[in-house]
């Protein structure tokens, strides 16, 4: 079976990496499956609980430091819990040039290099934020994921950035086949959340993938550099995530998103009183 390549965006500080390690751990521990997770922010955080909190090489400081040619996998594919394998783009010195590009060409020197190997099952491209433009685009834009799976929250600007990003993935939907596979809900605990989530879903065209309830685990696991998964199997809210990896690799339903208007956007919001 072809590898699946997942893109997962949401705004900035949603718990989009801890869900993404999470979501990765569980796909390996309970669906036995081959997992790579590329890190496309720049603060190169999206594998540290996959790999005991150890900080790893970036594709870009490699880069700076050996030149292109010197750049191999065994010195920047480091290979963690499960045997999953991580890779982070990393980015720019500070206030010098456009972390986006860090993305193209870490992405790019993993092809050359043939890091994403066949008996993949996954690989997960962990996108900062909710920027679609620029580099940041790339994985949507070119072709690298075929599926965009968005972290959100019951909370008014998580929403807006899930909106935006729909937006950006319809202006890359037709020239490069990617397609939305569903909103993933990391709960907030605000009143309402559910129910405002799958509203929101339900108009923009798909589905709330999962609700991942609001759980200290997750801080007490992340303390001890671990995924849940990895740091007691049996938690409630391991299962949460075993159940959030079935979802995705069961799931069948793609689809472009029709974002909303900003006013129908704020009308929603008003109605679940998310603003004064």
């Amino acid at each position: 079976m072809a590898t699946r390549k997942v893109a997962i965006y949401g705004k900035g500080g949603i718990g989009k990496s801890t869900t993404t390690q999470n979501t990765a751990a569980a796909l390996a521990y309970y669906h036995d499956k081959n997992v790579f997770i590329h890190g496309c922010d720049p603060k190169a955080d999206s594998t540290r609980l996959i790999l005991g909190g150890k900080p790893q090489d970036t594709v870009m400081d490699t880069l700076r430091t050996l030149g292109a040619e010197k750049v191999t996998l065994d010195k920047v594919v480091k290979t963690g819990f499960k045997e999953i394998r991580c890779v982070e783009s990393g980015g720019p010195e500070p206030g010098v040039g456009c972390a986006g590009r860090g993305v193209i060409t870490a992405i790019d020197l993993m092809e050359a290099n043939k890091a994403y190997t066949d008996d993949l099952d996954f690989i997960f491209f962990d996108v900062l934020g909710d920027v679609v433009c620029g580099g940041f685009a790339m994985p949507i834009r070119d072709g690298k994921a075929q599926e965009v799976y968005i972290v959100a929250s019951g909370e008014m600007m998580a929403i807006y950035a899930a909106n935006n990003i729909c937006k950006g993935l319809v202006k890359y939907a037709k020239q490069s086949g990617v397609r939305l596979g569903g909103i993933i809900c990391n709960s907030r605990k605000v009143d309402g959340e559910r129910e405002f989530l799958e509203e929101f879903t339900s108009a923009i065209g798909t589905k709330m993938i999962h609700f991942v309830p609001r759980d200290n685990i997750v801080q007490k696991a992340e303390f001890n550099k671990k995924t849940v998964t990895e740091f007691d199997p049996e938690a409630c809210q391991a299962q949460e995530y075993k159940q959030l990896g079935a979802a995705i690799a069961d799931n069948t339903d793609f689809v472009i998103p029709k974002p909303l208007s900003m006013d129908e956007l704020e009308k929603m919001v008003v109605k679940y009183g998310l603003m004064d």
